[in-house]
């Protein structure tokens, strides 16, 4: 593959993230708008919220099996055709039986898309040899907050006004993401692509793992676990957010998603900025004060006296855990192509240095399983969120304001090897 060809690639990728983003904040910020159209509570919410995660996570298993067999290219591509089947049945829904296999089908196409453009953007960033995901990860920000303008903008008009959004998964599907396999190693310019480029401290040991060779599971689970902390606070906030602001302060139908759009345009500003911060301060400082914040950020909305100050909190938090994302899938990239090696530079990445291909299928298939930990997250955020606060969602708050604060002893494990900024 070409430069030119891997750019287009990076720019596909990006739009698949931007999709995935688009889509899943337009629906989320109407859920007051499909409660009152169908007279569901936040238990029957929350229960449709887990038959929802919990197909995601079968979708991202069969993501697995089938970029072994076709590739990450060709099951993102079918990812995006189940997205653009299940809006139209959630939003055009003449019955509760279709709004709810419109909301399975999603969670179908949620599991495959997020597996997937992850295996891309993964792929992406070792080829490239610098930090790729935080902005990667910032094209699905950026979806999002294309999204809440338009529902800000469309709010007081039907959810039938959602089944819009289809256009764009449909548009990305066609997208030129990374085919199956690469014969050689291609890296971005200025980027060695042949021989060996020691870096400082770099040595021939930290080359990408034999294909045969045992995952470390260990150092994966902990980055993990950092990761279902992310989206328990990420999910809660984009979930009940919207339902927050509308039940407990009857904020105007048209504002609620306010809860989302600041919380998303402060996350964009970070994670655009991710590469620079990161090497500046590193990846465990950058997620310790970061879980500090959305500490702080996460009790100002359980203990607003206003819908104006709950959304200067959703303000703070998406600024705080912004890089949680993107440096999780990260770090279990580079432990699952075993480039997590004896560098004792933690800002120089031993598989670029020395121009080694990781093998792509273990990593895709690491990358699916690890996505898994996105579901569980899910899973606390949307659901357990749901459920502790039914009579009163200021409880529902309150448990991640203080789960968050896990990551402070877990910023370590995302370290290892990180890839430095060229």
């Amino acid at each position: 593959m070409r430069t030119s060809s891997l750019t287009g690639a990076r720019i596909a990728v990006a739009a698949a993230f931007f999709a995935q983003g688009f889509v899943f904040i337009s629906l989320t910020t109407r859920l007051p708008r499909f409660l009152e159209r169908w007279g569901l509570d936040e238990v029957t919410l929350s229960l449709l919220l887990l038959m929802m995660v919990l197909l995601a996570g079968v979708g991202s298993l069969v993501a697995e099996r089938a970029a072994r067999r076709f590739g990450s290219a060709a099951t993102l591509r079918l990812g995006l055709a189940l997205m653009v089947a299940a809006v139209p049945a959630l939003t055009l829904a003449p019955a509760i039986g279709f709004f709810v296999g419109g909301v399975a089908v999603y969670g179908v196409a949620l599991g495959l898309v997020d597996a997937t453009t992850n295996m891309q953007a993964v792929d992406l960033e070792h080829r490239y040899g610098r930090p790729i995901l935080p902005s990667s990860h910032g094209y699905w920000t950026t979806g999002g907050i294309s999204a809440a303008v338009v529902v800000l903008a469309t709010g007081h008009l039907s959810p039938a006004v959602g089944a819009f959004v289809v256009l764009v998964p449909l548009v990305v599907a066609f997208a030129p993401f990374l085919p199956h396999a690469a014969p050689t190693p291609v890296r971005a310019p200025g980027v060695p692509t042949a021989g060996i480029a020691m870096g400082p401290t770099a040595t021939p040991a930290d080359a990408a793992a034999p294909a045969g060779a045992p995952v470390p599971w260990r150092p994966i689970w902990l980055v993990g676990t950092g990761l279902v902390v992310f989206y328990m606070v990420d999910t809660t906030a984009a979930t009940w957010g919207p339902v927050y602001l509308a039940r407990s302060f009857d904020a105007p139908s048209n504002l609620v998603a306010l809860a989302t759009f600041p919380y998303l345009v402060t996350s964009i500003v970070v994670r655009l900025a991710g590469g620079h911060l990161v090497t500046r301060f590193g990846v465990a400082a950058v997620l310790r004060v970061g879980a500090v914040l959305a500490s702080g950020a996460l009790a100002l909305v359980a203990l607003a006296p206003t819908w104006q100050v709950a959304v200067a909190g959703f303000t703070v938090l998406g600024a705080a855990v912004a890089l949680v994302a993107p440096l999780s899938f990260s770090a279990a990239g580079r432990i699952a192509a075993g480039t997590a090696g004896t560098s004792s530079d933690p800002l120089v990445g031993s598989a670029e240095a020395v121009g080694v291909e990781p093998d792509r299928g273990r990593t895709d298939a690491v990358i699916a399983r690890f996505n898994q930990f996105n579901y569980v997250g899910a899973l606390l955020g949307a659901v357990l969120t749901g459920l502790v606060g039914a009579d009163n969602l200021r409880l529902g708050f309150a448990l991640p304001a203080v789960l968050v604060l896990a990551l402070v002893p877990l910023a370590p494990a995302f370290a290892r090897g990180t890839l430095s900024r060229r």
